[in-house]
């Protein structure tokens, strides 16, 4: 379909759904082959449910020490206290973009769980075959915890390697902490748009402050009714968004780990928390030796970060 202007992004309908490529881990040419066509993987299923929940009810623990959850649901249900989030201002649940406060987030970081699931073996096998090659997780996880608030934003279209940088073959690994129904508000991808390269972009509200300029492509949107265990898997150039939140009081949890070939070049701040924060402070009480510095020794070709990309496609349509 033939996509519209930039101001109407939001109204351009998700229409498509995604493929289940779990049948193509045993075929790795395919495999590779359906990434070069689409720039997007689906994988229904492909971690142990048990263990995605498990990182959810370590999160929303900590959102109920600061009050924010319904008392009268189940913990794991996700209600909100909807009065009590909405005690916050807008500005101080979007820190960072991920939708809970400064203090909140430091305390998601420091969770020991959040930062073992990248290194989940069937994530790490599935990057192998699609790379053909050792992959390499940047250290710098992302949790998005999506409070309902009164003024909430959604992430606009945009792709992530005017954020990344480094290797422009690093993929993000999107990961719904429990089940994202579509009304529930999960990631919409623009699949095949990673063929047309960087796009041009313009200030917008929401997560990374900017959104992809789409006028005369020719990409249909994709989505899915999300399961605790799937894994989106996208290229750096790959357009995506996300979905407004249509259930009342719901909180949306979700998480961004990115990948690369280990031989690719890298920029520098991949390597760094998300966040103000240091690594001993991150890894206080953590009892998996193996996941604290993982990266030392390995011998890196750093790239230096570009600001002006960020900024030197803009254009109007």
């Amino acid at each position: 379909m033939s996509l519209i202007p930039v101001q109407d992004n939001d109204k351009i309908p998700v229409t498509g759904s995604f493929t289940d490529s779990a049948a193509l881990l045993s075929h790795p040419d395919k495999l590779r082959a359906r990434a070069e066509e689409d720039g997007l993987l689906f994988f229904r299923g492909l971690i142990p449910r048990e263990r995605v929940l498990n990182v959810r009810k370590e999160i929303l623990s900590i959102l109920e020490r600061y009050g924010v959850m319904d008392p009268h649901s189940e913990l794991i249900e996700g209600m909100a206290n909807e009065e009590a989030v909405n005690l916050y201002s807008a500005e101080d649940l979007q820190w960072n973009g991920v939708g809970v406060t400064f203090d909140m987030y430091r305390d998601i970081q420091k969770l020991e769980s959040f930062h073992a699931l990248p290194h989940s073996p069937e994530i790490k096998a599935m990057f192998s075959a699609l790379f053909n090659e050792t992959p390499f997780p940047h250290p710098r996880h992302i949790g998005r915890i999506m409070l309902p608030h009164r003024n909430a934003t959604v992430t606009p279209s945009h792709q992530d390697f005017l954020h990344i940088q480094g290797a422009a073959n690093t993929w993000t690994c999107w990961i719904p902490l429990g089940d994202v129904s579509r009304n529930l508000g999960g990631l919409a991808v623009l699949k095949g748009s990673y063929k047309s390269g960087l796009l041009g972009v313009t200030s917008a509200p929401g997560a990374g402050g900017l959104e992809t300029i789409l006028c005369g492509l020719n990409y249909e949107w994709e989505t899915t009714d999300y399961e605790a265990g799937d894994v989106l898997a996208f290229h750096s150039h790959t357009v995506h968004k996300s979905i407004p939140n249509h259930i009342p009081g719901k909180i949306r949890l979700s998480c961004d780990y990115r990948y690369q070939p280990a031989s690719e070049v890298i920029e520098a701040a991949s390597l760094k928390p998300h966040g103000p924060y240091e690594w001993e402070e991150l890894y206080e009480g953590w009892t998996q030796e193996d996941l604290k510095y993982y990266w030392k020794g390995i011998d890196f070709r750093f790239t230096a970060f570009d600001e002006s990309i960020r900024w030197q496609k803009e254009k109007i349509c």
